[in-house]
C-alpha cells in the first residue's frame, strides 16, 4: 500500500493552515509542519514554552540553545517574534486565542475523541500536560498520526480504549494514507493516497467509512 513520508504528511497539513491563522503545533510530528508553511503566507506560530512568532528549524551549525520549542527542538525565530511567561502562553492556550493546534495521537474516535498522552503503560508519562489545555482551548484540532501502530492496528477507532485528552475535539487527522474529517456522525474520507481504495480503509479500520460529498 502505498504511503506518505513524514515530510509529505507534514506538507498535507501545512496546505490546510490559512493566512493570519495563530496555530500551536504540539511535540514530536506535528513540529515539522512549521517547515513547510509557505514564505508568502502570515502564519503566527505560539509554542508553549512561550514563543509566538516561532521559524523553522534552523540550519545545522546555527542553532541556538536558548531558542527551542516545547520539545525542546531548535527552532528560529522570525522578525516580530516574542517571548513570554509560561502562565501567558497557557493563558492563550485556554482562552480561545489560537485557531489551531496539530497534534499527535495514540487513538482517536470517528466523533473526534482525542488520546494522546498515556497507553496505561508502567513507563508512561505521569500527566497529560499541555495537551488538554489546547485540545479544549483552540479553534480547530488536527491530528497528524500513522493510520496503523506497529502492530497494524488502527489508531482511528470507533471508541478509544486508552485515557482521553479530550472529548469530540478533533476535527481533521492527517494519515499516512488518506485524510478524515470527523464529527457527531462518525468519520468521512476527505481524500486518499494515491492506489488506496475507500474499501482497503474501511477493512484497515473497521468503520463504515464514507467519502465526503465533492471529495
Amino acid at each position: 500500500m502505498n504511503r506518505l513520508s513524514r515530510e509529505q504528511m507534514a506538507a498535507r497539513v501545512a496546505r490546510d493552515i490559512p493566512e493570519g491563522a495563530y496555530v500551536n503545533l504540539g511535540i514530536g510530528l506535528p513540529t515539522t509542519v512549521a517547515n513547510f508553511l509557505p514564505a508568502d503566507k502570515e502564519i503566527f506560530l505560539q509554542s508553549e514554552n512561550g514563543l509566538l512568532g516561532m521559524g523553522p528549524a534552523p540550519a545545522t551549525g546555527d542553532e541556538d540553545p536558548d531558542l527551542i520549542n516545547a520539545g525542546k527542538q531548535p527552532v528560529t525565530l522570525l522578525t516580530g517574534g516574542c517571548y513570554f511567561h509560561h502562565a501567558d502562553s497557557f493563558a492563550m492556550m485556554r482562552g480561545g486565542h489560537l485557531d489551531i493546534c496539530v497534534l499527535g495521537a495514540f487513538q482517536v474516535s470517528a466523533q473526534g475523541d482525542l488520546a494522546n498522552w498515556s497507553t496505561g503503560a508502567a513507563d508512561a508519562i505521569p500527566a497529560v500536560g499541555g495537551a488538554m489545555d489546547l485540545a479544549i482551548g483552540a479553534k480547530q484540532v488536527f491530528v497528524m498520526m500513522d493510520l496503523l501502530t506497529k502492530q497494524g492496528q488502527s489508531k482511528l477507532v470507533a471508541e478509544c480504549s486508552y485515557p482521553l485528552t479530550g472529548l469530540r475535539c478533533v476535527s481533521r487527522v492527517y494519515t499516512d494514507v488518506a485524510v478524515f474529517d470527523l464529527g457527531k456522525d462518525g468519520a468521512t474520507v476527505l481524500e486518499m493516497v494515491d492506489g488506496v481504495t475507500l474499501a482497503q480503509l474501511c477493512e484497515l479500520t473497521g468503520l463504515p467509512l464514507q467519502m465526503r460529498e465533492g471529495a
